[in-house]
């Protein structure tokens, strides 16, 4: 299983310096992959109290961070988990991707969720009903401005007149896509449709081998190979003394539970510290969540 690992976005860590820092030193360590994640606003209820956890509550932009760390690494593949499809019109995030993708020469990965928050969806003025339909026919609109000579889309939910949509991607025919998603219609369509999966930050991890064999078995029946599909996990990593659980331990266990994500099919696995309240929250100390960063970045280094 290869290891990435998700730079500084949340919270009062998530500085240039610091994400600097995290992506440079990862790629010295052999980390395979920088991630990032999309976060627009942070509810709050009648008494002004949040409803999400601290680490939600300022996220900087995914694709603008990607941006920035593309022209200060060299080797290590740059991602999102997730973008979310119905935020964007699908030539207008084909256009960012693809910038992306020449700005790092062609290291990017796409991760697409459908969004799950009603606020934000609110907020960005996109429709809430028919999220799965609406993001398959997403896809096909991507795939198709990142492919075609002269784009002539003309979906229910989406058009392109024809049009010549340039440069194309770096990476041909386009940019590798993963879908999020837990629910068993997104994990099918990842199955269907894209070139793997990426579990999200709340995925049980004891039960994650039957998402990844929903995915397989989703693209046997569509009559692909399985095993060409990748399978990602944001690794929610929590080092505690005297706690347990998936991810959360010594880094010792830590480790342990690494290669318990492999057997269970994951492929891919990259440690993320911004979920860890401890870290990612506005109120954590940035100097001390750097410190705690370093640390991790050493301990569970590949290999």
């Amino acid at each position: 299983m290869q290891l990435g690992v998700a730079v500084p976005i949340s919270g009062s860590w998530a500085t240039p310096e610091h994400c600097l820092e995290v992506a440079t030193r990862a790629e010295e360590l052999g980390y395979r992959s920088l991630w990032t994640f999309q976060r627009l606003l942070s509810p709050v209820d009648a008494t002004g109290t949040e409803v999400l956890d601290p680490p939600y509550r300022s996220v900087h932009d995914p694709l603008a961070l990607l941006a920035y760390l593309a022209g200060a690494t060299r080797s290590a593949r740059l991602g999102v988990a997730v973008v979310n499809a119905p935020y964007y019109p699908p030539v207008l995030l084909a256009k960012m991707l693809t910038t992306i993708d020449h700005l790092c020469s062609g290291r990017l990965d796409v991760g697409i969720g459908i969004g799950w928050m009603p606020q934000e969806l609110e907020a960005v003025g996109a429709p809430t009903g028919h999220r799965g339909r609406r993001t398959e026919e997403f896809l096909e609109c991507l795939d198709a401005v990142w492919t075609e000579d002269v784009v002539d889309f003309r979906g229910a939910h989406y058009r392109v007149s024809p049009s010549r949509v340039e440069p194309k991607p770096v990476q041909r025919p386009r940019p590798p896509v993963l879908l999020g998603g837990a629910a068993e219609p997104a994990l099918r369509r990842a199955g269907r449709m894209a070139d793997g999966w990426i579990s999200s930050s709340r995925a049980d991890l004891s039960a994650i081998d039957r998402s990844v064999d929903v995915v397989r078995t989703a693209a046997l029946q569509a009559g692909r190979d399985p095993d060409e599909l990748r399978m990602v996990c944001r690794a929610v990593v929590r080092v505690r003394d005297g706690e347990r659980a998936p991810l959360v331990g010594s880094l010792a266990e830590i480790r342990d539970d690494l290669d318990r994500l492999a057997a269970a099919g994951m492929t891919e696995a990259f440690v993320d510290l911004n979920f860890d309240p401890m870290v990612g929250s506005p109120d954590a100390d940035p100097g001390q969540s750097m410190a705690h960063a370093r640390r991790v970045l050493e301990a569970l280094a590949p290999g």
